[in-house]
């Protein structure tokens, strides 16, 4: 039976890293959201997110295509982030996705166990001076989104949050993330044999 391993995390936690290596050292099929928020610099219409706008979305949800959807009210404005059927293909193998704990019970709705979680944790201080060197090297540094996310994480990724999802086992990415990515990594290997 083919797998969705599927990356979770708050924010600046190195999901998408972590994400990006394993994906590509253990050869498995992304998954890729759409959203309807803006592109930042560096990143490729298909390859991080599929970029639509609202009435794509609208479409896609009317024409039943969307498993789960997340809407966040942000400083910038309301930002629409979803998964769609065609974003997963078992035919081809094994796929990898990255997303919310949200997201993940949705998913785990609709593909039972064929669902599995790997969720990436990092402690608050390490995870805030992350996110902010990663957005004062943006040209047009959000501060105050930055700020918006981190607290909304704390929220989202509850310790009852995580316990009623059924995540279990956690992978620390504190301090040396090539630990971090063996241990996902023989942890996948489980779950494939």
């Amino acid at each position: 039976m083919n797998r969705i391993f599927y990356i979770m995390g708050k924010s600046s936690s190195g999901k998408d890293t972590i994400y990006k290596r394993i994906m590509n050292e253990m050869e498995l099929i992304p998954i890729v959201l759409y959203t309807t928020r803006p592109m930042r610099e560096n990143e490729v219409q298909g390859r991080e997110y599929h970029f639509v706008d609202r009435n794509c979305f609208e479409n896609m949800k009317s024409a039943g295509e969307v498993i789960e959807e997340r809407i966040y009210n942000t400083i910038h404005g309301e930002w629409i982030y979803f998964t769609s059927r065609d974003s997963i293909s078992f035919e081809k193998g094994d796929c990898i996705g990255i997303g919310t704990l949200e997201s993940y019970v949705k998913l785990k709705e609709c593909f039972g166990d064929s669902v599995v979680p790997i969720y990436i944790e990092v402690e608050d201080g390490i995870r805030l001076a992350r996110a902010v060197e990663r957005e004062r090297l943006q040209t047009s540094p959000k501060y105050a989104e930055l700020c918006r996310r981190f607290l909304a994480d704390c929220e989202d990724f509850s310790e009852e949050k995580l316990i009623a999802a059924g995540i279990a086992k956690r992978f620390s990415n504190d301090s040396d993330i090539e630990e971090c990515i063996n241990k996902i990594k023989l942890e996948m290997k489980t779950w494939k044999e």
